[in-house]
Parts: structure tokens; C-alpha cells; sequence
């Protein structure tokens, strides 16, 4: 039986969404939103991996990145490929098109920081890249989709992995303090937990200054990080926003979930992974909360 975390009770997190996956559609839920961001405002995204055409096109999060005078920020990857040093990066960020529509940073460009995890049981710091506090608000921007290692991908995963320079990366797949050889082969669910802690870490330090959009497009059972990624296998479903993170993840697992048909390859993905694990814990770390009231902007 599926469990959803859908309520209608007045305190629960608001998740605000529309079926509309267009400029106007992002533009919308980001102004139910109300969000107000101040100072100098990042935008945080996949840059998607070389040969990958699933990640967040230019053309649909532009008008969004313009309102919010926003520079687009990246991390290297922890894996070889066409993102994994900052030579690298700076070319497909330019092929992608995103420098055609922003100022762009690769945070960890120039050094790395250690950011503290309170109250977590696999890894006391979060290394992210020295670009990171140079920001006062970070405006989340997701690609929700499967992935082969997390079970599926979306805001937790942005502020987690996403956040976190190539060294962060490791060791968070290491599960723990201590990077592993080959992280890539850590404790599952420890892998889990640690991007739970890092999520919390980074949404601690900068004083909840966030917002997150999730686009359900494109839904793949792999990331945008895979530059062979299956192609979709599922309904496009459309745009949330939230101002929680654990709540707009718990949305979108919760439609992929009570979805009528063509959801099973997902599902199977999610599960064999343990997924829904990285919401349990961070719901442990009191990032946020599993429920939530779905606002359809469609309706009003």
C-alpha cells in the first residue's frame, strides 16, 4: 500500500503546484512562493553531464533567473567525465547554454570549505566550495528524476551532493568522515544518511535562506549526472515549490508513487536503492517535514 503525506492540516508545510512546465508555469510557483530573497542571490542547478539533454534547459529557467538577478552555481563532479575539473565544466556550462543566460560560478573553482553537521551520526562536516558563502540566498532548482546510486534525485539531493565540492562528493558517497577509496562503494544507506546530514548542514548555514522548485519532467530513471541516461520513462507532471525541502521531495516520490500508469520503472529504482530513506533521516536532522499541503495553482 502507498503512503501519502498529503494533509490538509493549517500548519503543514505548503507545497505550491502547477501542471504548467513552462517559464510562466516556474514563474507562477515561484510567486505563490512569496518568498523574498535579499542580497546576492545563487541559483543552484545540474549543469547535466556531456552528452545528457535531460537536465533543466536554459530556455525554461531563464525568466525565473532573471527576476531574481541570480548567478548560476555549480560544483565539479567526483567522477571522470566532461564536469570533473573546472576546465571541463567551464566548457559544457558554455555548451549548455547557461552562460547565455547568467553569471555563472563553479564554487569549488578556487578551494574548498568545511561547513559543521550538528547532530548527525555519519559525518561531522560538509565540504563545499569556497564560492559558497559568498552568497546570501540560494534559490534551489531541481531536476527530479531517478538515480542510480540515491534512488531518485531531487532538492535533498541538489543542497547535498550538488553543494558539495569533489571532495564533499566523496565523502558523502564514503558515508562518513573518512573518504573511502573507492567511495563509490560505501554502506548504502550510510551513503543516505550522509546526504541528509549535508542537506541540513548547509540549509543551517545559511539561516534557512532557500527556496526549492522541482520540475517532473524528463523522468528518467537516471540523473542528469549520467551522460548516457536512460530515456524518460514516464508522463511529464509538472512544476513544485516549496520553502521545505524534505516536503517538496515527499511530493514528488508521493506522485511518482500515485501516479495511473507507466510508473513502475521508478518506483523499482527508488526502492532498490532504499531512496525514501534520505527524507527519513533528514526528517530525523529536523530539516523539514513529510507532510505537507499541496496548494494546485491550476485550481485557483
Amino acid at each position: 500500500m502507498v503512503t501519502t503525506y498529503q494533509t490538509d492540516y493549517p500548519m503543514a508545510a505548503k507545497v505550491y503546484f502547477t501542471r504548467d512546465i513552462s517559464p510562466a508555469g516556474l514563474m507562477r510557483v515561484y510567486k505563490a512562493l512569496g518568498a523574498r530573497p535579499q542580497g546576492k542571490v545563487a541559483v543552484k542547478l545540474s549543469s547535466g553531464e556531456g552528452g545528457n539533454s535531460h537536465y533543466l534547459q536554459p530556455s525554461l529557467i531563464a525568466d525565473l533567473v532573471h527576476e531574481l538577478d541570480g548567478t548560476i552555481v555549480e560544483c565539479n563532479t567526483a567522477y571522470p567525465g566532461t564536469r570533473n575539473t573546472s576546465e571541463h565544466h567551464w566548457q559544457t556550462i558554455r555548451e549548455h547554454g547557461f552562460t547565455d543566460i547568467a553569471p555563472c560560478d563553479i564554487q569549488d573553482e578556487e578551494g574548498e570549505i568545511t561547513i559543521p553537521v550538528a547532530g548527525g551520526r555519519r559525518i561531522t562536516g560538509d565540504i563545499v566550495g569556497s564560492h559558497f558563502p559568498n552568497y546570501d540566498y540560494y534559490a534551489v532548482l531541481s531536476h527530479f528524476k531517478g538515480h542510480a546510486m540515491g534512488g531518485f534525485g531531487g532538492a535533498l539531493k541538489n543542497i547535498s551532493i550538488g553543494m558539495a565540492s569533489s571532495n564533499g562528493k566523496r565523502r558523502l558517497h564514503s558515508g562518513g568522515d573518512k573518504i573511502l577509496n573507492n567511495p563509490f562503494s560505501g554502506d548504502q544507506d550510510a551513503f543516505l544518511e550522509a546526504m541528509a546530514e549535508a542537506a541540513t548542514a548547509v540549509f543551517d548555514a545559511l539561516k534557512g535562506n532557500m527556496l526549492f522548485i522541482n520540475v517532473m519532467n524528463n523522468l528518467s530513471v537516471d540523473c542528469d549526472c549520467d551522460g548516457n541516461a536512460s530515456a524518460p520513462c514516464m508522463h511529464d507532471i509538472g512544476v513544485f515549490g516549496s520553502l521545505d525541502p524534505v516536503a517538496v521531495d515527499q511530493a514528488c516520490v508521493d506522485r511518482i508513487y500515485t501516479a495511473d500508469e507507466d510508473n513502475a520503472a521508478m518506483v523499482e529504482r527508488i526502492e532498490s536503492r532504499h531512496g525514501i530513506h534520505t527524507i527519513e533521516h533528514a526528517v530525523e536532522m529536523d530539516l523539514g517535514s513529510r507532510e505537507y499541503q499541496l496548494v494546485d495553482l491550476d485550481q485557483r
